[in-house]
């Protein structure tokens, strides 16, 4: 059984699959404005202070941890669908694993749809990669992070990268991926009962919304449907109870298969992103230690 304090995030996506039913056709908004909402699931994190940058023209936030290792950084690239999330509201989650790995955090806040659909997320991604490069930080003593849709981008960039002949980074965390923009996993069916957010019909809806008419097999936008040959250490986390299982367990048989090292953790229970419940539920706070001992692991932390 999942803790006491662990039903929150399961109250607040029953609270927003109540509100979209009522309100079939709410707008983006107003659909903005819920994700918001995913920073009160947090606490605050401890000594961890920010700065606003601009990277390559992409607005950006550091989260920088009191006495971290400032040769090594995560880039970190928040979800929300493509069509919302933002610095703000993932700023605590990051926050919190950049003082658990003792090394900064950069986020963005790319381009979202539908005003700006794929690839503009993508290609902000990866002017904001670059920049980080340009900083001064060996591509060997950084890591690609993101959740759900930003954990798509987060491993879509590194394959940019790969094409384009950058250096990569040391590894890439996926937390609760969405890779299959077909949306054709079989714990949409297996755990509708059991995820209190996500469904194919909302998934289909964004995924069109953030397409615009572009394929939703495009390796550059699914990455369950790219070429995934000489990819980092990837290190993958999803929730037992999200209809996206399917989406994790996919990838990393593929990733698995095209010869990377790849960790898929599924934790019991859990709800997408549990992670935004860090300091306030042990599972998110036990998760974000273990992707931190990953992380330190390979930036050479230990």
């Amino acid at each position: 059984m999942g803790s006491t304090e662990a039903e929150a995030i399961q109250r607040l996506y029953a609270s927003w699959t109540q509100r979209l039913a009522a309100n079939p056709d709410i707008g983006i908004d107003q659909l903005r404005e819920m994700m918001e909402y995913w920073p009160k699931l947090a606490a605050e994190p401890e000594q961890v202070t920010y700065r606003e940058v601009d990277a390559s023209g992409v607005p950006a936030l550091w989260c920088l941890p009191t006495g971290c290792a400032e040769d090594r950084a995560l880039f970190y690239i928040h979800g929300g669908a493509y069509v919302g999330g933002s610095t703000n509201s993932h700023r605590k989650m990051a926050a919190h694993i950049a003082a658990a790995a003792g090394c900064p955090v950069l986020m963005i806040d790319y381009r979202l749809a539908p005003e700006d659909p794929h690839p503009a997320q993508l290609e902000d991604s990866a002017a904001a990669y670059r920049w980080l490069l340009q900083q001064g930080y060996d591509a060997s003593r950084t890591v690609t992070a993101g959740d759900s849709a930003g954990a798509g981008l987060a491993t879509s960039v590194v394959l940019k990268m790969r094409d384009e002949g950058t250096p990569l980074p040391a590894g890439i965390i996926a937390i609760s991926p969405w890779y299959d923009l077909e949306a054709k996993g079989v714990t949409y069916e297996t755990n509708a009962e059991v995820d209190a957010l996500i469904g194919r019909e909302v998934m289909a809806m964004f995924a069109q919304l953030f397409l615009a008419g572009a394929s939703p097999t495009d390796p550059s936008a699914s990455p369950l449907h790219a070429n995934l040959d000489g990819l980092p250490p990837t290190y993958i986390l999803v929730g037992g109870h999200e209809a996206l299982l399917d989406d994790a367990r996919s990838f990393a048989e593929q990733a698995h298969a095209a010869g990377v090292d790849v960790a898929l953790i599924e934790v019991p229970e859990m709800q997408h992103v549990f992670t935004f419940m860090a300091g306030r539920a042990p599972e998110a706070d036990d998760a974000i230690r273990a992707i931190a001992a990953w992380v330190r692991d390979k930036l050479g932390l230990t």
